[in-house]
This record gives C-alpha cells, sequence and structure tokens, in this order.
C-alpha cells in the first residue's frame, strides 16, 4: 500500500512538472531580455519555490541569481516527465485492451490467445513496465540533482556561511548566559532579597513584643519560598530530569498566569539537550504572552517530525511580538546552537506563532 501511494504521488508530481516546465519555459523566454529586474527576480524566485515544494526539496540557501537558469533547464526534463507518464498510460491502456479481449477468447488483429503469445506477451509487457517505472524515478532523480546543482550554495561559500554561523551562534550562546545570569541576579535582589529583607524586621519586631505580626511574617516566609521556586525553576526546572518533558510543560501550564493547553505527542525521550531547549522555547514563549500581549490561551504543541522535534507556541493575543527583544533573541540563540531553526509570525492583531525545529537524530 505504501509503495502504491509513493507511485502515485510520483506520478502526479511529474505531471505537475511537465505542466509547470511549459509555464517556467514561456516565463524564461518572454524574461530573458528584462533577466536584470527586480520584479523578474522575484517571480523567478516564486516559480522555483513551487518546483522546489513539488520536489520537496529544502534550500533556505538558494544560489542568487540561479533561478532563470534552473527553470530553462528543468523544462526539457519536465517534459520528458511528462512524455514518461504518457507512454505508461498508454501501456496500460493497450495491456488492458490485450487482456480484456483475449480473456474472452477473441482474437486482436487476427492473433488468437495461443500460449505462446500470452507469453510473449506477458514477457514484453513486464519488461517494458520496468523500463518505464524505471524511467518515473529517473526523471524525479535527476530534477532533484538539477535543483541542487543549479540552486544549493556553491560548497566553499556553504562552508564559509557555516563557519559564521557557528562563530555567531558560539558569541549569541555566550551572551544569553551573560543575559540571563543578570536576570538571575536582578529577580533575586529585586524580589527574594527584599522580601527577606521584609521577614527579617517582621521577625525582630515581633520579638519586641508585637506577637500580631507572627501572622505576616509566616506569610511573607511563604511568597520567599514561592519565589525562590520561581528563580530555580527558570534556571533550570528540576523536574525536566526527573519526569520529562510533558511533566514540566504540564508545570509551565499549572504556573501560568493565563489559561494553556499542552500537546505533547513523543514516542521516546529525547535527548537532555534538546529536551531543555525545547522547555525553554515553550515556557519563555507563556511567559511572554502572559505579560505583553494580552492573550487569554496559549497552546504548546509539541511532536516528533522525522528527525526534528517541532515545537510550536500560539496565544491568541494582540500580536506585534519583537523578535529582537531579549527573551526572543536569547531563545533564538538557544535554538541555533543546536542546529535548529526558530521563527516568530506575529502580525499586528495576533495571533503570536513561536516556532523552533530541533534536530535530535
Amino acid at each position: 500500500m505504501r509503495w502504491t501511494v509513493r507511485g502515485l504521488r510520483l506520478v502526479g508530481a511529474l505531471i505537475a512538472g511537465a505542466v509547470t516546465a511549459l509555464v517556467g519555459l514561456l516565463f524564461v523566454v518572454a524574461a530573458a531580455p528584462f533577466a536584470d529586474r527586480p520584479a523578474v527576480r522575484r517571480a523567478a524566485s516564486r516559480l522555483t519555490g513551487l518546483e522546489l515544494r513539488r520536489l520537496r526539496l529544502r534550500l533556505p540557501d538558494r544560489r542568487e541569481g540561479g533561478e532563470l537558469r534552473f527553470l530553462a533547464a528543468r523544462a526539457p526534463v519536465g517534459l520528458l516527465g511528462g512524455l514518461v507518464v504518457l507512454l505508461l498510460a498508454c501501456g496500460i491502456g493497450m495491456g488492458s485492451v490485450l487482456a480484456w479481449s483475449w480473456g474472452r477468447g477473441e482474437a486482436i488483429d487476427g492473433m488468437p490467445p495461443t500460449p505462446p503469445l500470452l507469453t510473449y506477451a506477458f514477457l514484453a509487457g513486464s519488461v517494458l513496465l520496468f523500463l518505464n517505472l524505471s524511467g518515473l524515478v529517473g526523471v524525479e532523480a535527476l530534477e532533484r540533482r538539477l535543483a541542487l546543482r543549479l540552486l544549493a550554495p556553491d560548497p566553499a561559500e556553504a562552508l564559509r556561511r557555516r563557519i559564521t554561523e557557528l562563530t555567531e551562534s558560539r558569541a549569541g550562546v555566550v551572551a544569553a548566559v551573560d543575559a540571563e545570569r543578570r536576570r538571575i541576579e536582578r529577580d533575586l535582589h529585586d524580589g527574594v532579597q527584599q522580601r527577606l529583607v521584609a521577614l527579617s524586621m517582621l521577625a525582630g519586631r515581633a520579638r519586641r513584643g508585637r506577637p500580631e505580626l507572627l501572622g505576616q511574617l509566616h506569610e511573607q516566609a511563604q511568597q520567599a519560598l514561592v519565589e525562590l521556586r520561581e528563580v530555580a525553576w527558570r534556571v533550570y526546572p528540576s523536574g525536566l530530569d526527573a519526569h520529562g518533558l510533558q511533566e514540566a510543560l504540564a508545570g509551565v501550564a499549572e504556573r501560568a498566569a493565563v489559561e494553556v493547553t499542552v500537546a505533547c505527542e513523543l514516542p521516546e525521550r529525547l535527548p537532555a539537550t534538546v529536551e531543555t531547549a525545547a522547555y525553554f522555547v515553550a515556557s519563555e514563549a507563556v511567559t511572554n504572552a502572559a505579560k505583553h500581549s494580552g492573550a487569554t490561551l496559549v497552546t504548546i504543541d509539541v511532536r516528533r517530525e522525522g528527525t526534528m522535534v517541532v515545537v510550536r507556541v500560539e496565544d491568541d493575543g494582540m500580536g506585534g511580538a519583537d523578535a529582537t527583544g531579549g527573551g526572543l533573541t536569547g531563545l533564538a540563540r538557544r535554538v541555533a546552537a543546536l542546529d535548529g531553526r526558530f521563527t516568530l509570525t506575529s502580525p499586528p492583531g495576533g495571533p503570536t506563532l513561536i516556532e523552533a525545529e530541533l534536530p535530535c537524530a
């Protein structure tokens, strides 16, 4: 069943490729004299993006200026794919006619269904079907190879970009760690420390004959404990190691100032670094939604997609989130340090969607 679905998907992709090959060829012929204009480049980029989606190829860093060449080069390949599909359809039609007629004992062009003729037809049809199916797979492989050859960045350039990304991500991690330390110090100084000072003063006054202050003393002690737990969870959630990501996210939902729903569909425990990054992405996103967006509902969705773990956090707030803000910048750096991708979509009026893709293979 799986192979049948893949085969039908391949045939559909090649049929679509034949149609887009004609469109692309007409576009190249019409746009070639104006290749340097920005509008032409944008149109070529959009057509190329459609082809890459059809081929299920992801090239986030495409080579600049190669779209028109790719569209021109893939036109004959796309038409070849359409021709191979047409031959497959003709072969299936002819085979169906032969099977129908000979199954009823009728002769075709004066040829009755004798055993030697049936054997010959079966062997010839099997060979032609094999060649045709090989042609389908070969055309798809050729299209993918052509796209990689003309659109993928030069290996040396890709290596230079990778070195630059690693350098920036390393510096970003250091900056994020320093920022987190400053935030912890600020939380301790402005929150817990002030609470403990008030606690000490109340204890002193209670010792001087003010027993009615014992209730306030107990309340302040409880508040100090709550704030210490909050700071500790922001540093690192101890329950993450013991109970896993789902339980840790459930704790985020319980402590949040807004309603939070959690869907965590993971077949197994993730590596510790990935699990930690996924937790902090969700936790920081919920905190931002509660503080700044005016949201009433936040949805956390964590699932495995191939070799990636995808964390999506969406709120129904007012939108307009700033990707350069301290918290979101720190999350982006944390995800980049693991070779992941971090995206923020927050149009004015909402909703805000934060998505992190973390490799876990």
